[in-house]
């Protein structure tokens, strides 16, 4: 039987994400800077990562608190070894409706028919500019954004369901957003404009970076005709729009302009096992220590019905109210995006 629970907002549980790894083969500048996480930075050894048995078991508890999406995340989730051994285990949890991933896209022809195989059916595909010049500074890696298209055509062709994110900041690939829209436009996949956030400590955050949805819908509605889409359910992060020739969506994540945290129902799994309410967390619980303490399910169960209950962040929305912000924050590239 499945348990609702709710927080000291009444926002219930319903979405799990799930970092496999702390590593990425990117050093996006908004996530994992180079300056910071180069060659000496010293990783999660193997030891410390959650197995995937201790995944599963995780997932399966979390089914029977409400949960019923999953969405697995990075770092770059296939840099984990076997990932597709863990999505074919994750993807047989009864209950359980929807299990995505988000990916940089590099690997996707590699490994696109096997997670389509093993039970996943839709891929976020993060690309940030499709000029070479802006997308190899940003990725610090020198990646060409033709590697990256060619995993979205390689995922389309093995089945899955894509959508492309795209973090927009100002001054830096603002000029991409028209050449990203008609190119998505064109392969008929959604693109999510995703505002730049102050996620961490290290990737230089400033307001004055932050291009709003409304400055990117304004530059959106000189190309194309745009008309609104409804919510398909509590908690959807994204405000959708369909272009009226195509029907294909284009979305807004304005986690900084228009706060979405009255409605968050979502809580997030470290690689390491430990669990954060709010991807802008300082902190979080460390579910690994109590699972390898021998704690029984209904022991993990209980405690996190505790932490749920106990829950009242929205970080987004007193930021937006007060301008203020967390000195000391989680990165992204720990915790998932």
């Amino acid at each position: 039987m499945t348990d609702k629970i709710f927080d000291k907002l009444q926002r219930p549980l319903r979405d799990l994400r799930i970092s496999v790894t702390d590593r990425c083969n990117f050093r996006c500048q908004y996530c994992m800077p180079a300056e910071i996480f180069g060659k000496d930075f010293a990783f999660l050894p193997k030891s410390e990562v959650l197995t995937f048995e201790e995944i599963e078991r995780v997932a399966i508890i979390f089914r029977d608190l409400g949960v019923k999406k999953i969405r697995i995340t990075g770092g770059e989730p296939f840099m984990r070894k076997d990932l597709p051994q863990l999505l074919k285990r994750l993807s047989r949890i009864e209950g359980i409706d929807d299990i995505g991933l988000t990916t940089n896209g590099l690997l996707l022809p590699k490994y696109s028919s096997e997670i389509f195989s093993a039970g996943i059916k839709r891929a976020n595909v993060s690309l940030d500019a499709i000029d070479n010049e802006i997308f190899t500074k940003m990725n610090g890696r020198g990646v060409r954004s033709e590697a990256v298209i060619k995993g979205i055509d390689a995922a389309l062709a093995a089945g899955l369901k894509v959508k492309v994110n795209m973090v927009v900041q100002k001054g830096v690939n603002d000029c991409e957003i028209i050449p990203m829209a008609k190119l998505c436009r064109e392969k008929r996949v959604s693109l999510r404009f995703i505002e730049f956030m102050d996620v961490g400590n290290t990737n230089g955050w400033n307001w004055d970076q932050v291009m709003s949805k409304k400055e990117i819908f304004q530059l959106l509605s000189q190309h194309f005709e745009m008309k609104p889409v409804d919510p398909s359910y509590f908690g959807e992060v994204a405000k959708r729009y369909k272009y009226n020739d195509t029907g294909t969506e284009v979305g807004f994540i304005t986690s900084v302009s228009e706060s979405f945290c009255s409605s968050c129902t979502r809580i997030r799994l470290s690689a390491d096992g430990k669990l954060f309410t709010c991807l802008f967390a300082n902190d979080g619980f460390d579910l690994r220590q109590l699972m390898r303490s021998n704690a029984s399910d209904v022991m993990i169960k209980e405690k996190m019905i505790q932490i749920w209950n106990h829950r009242e962040d929205q970080y987004s929305s007193e930021r937006q109210s007060k301008g203020t912000r967390k000195k000391s924050k989680i990165e992204m590239s720990y915790i998932g995006g």
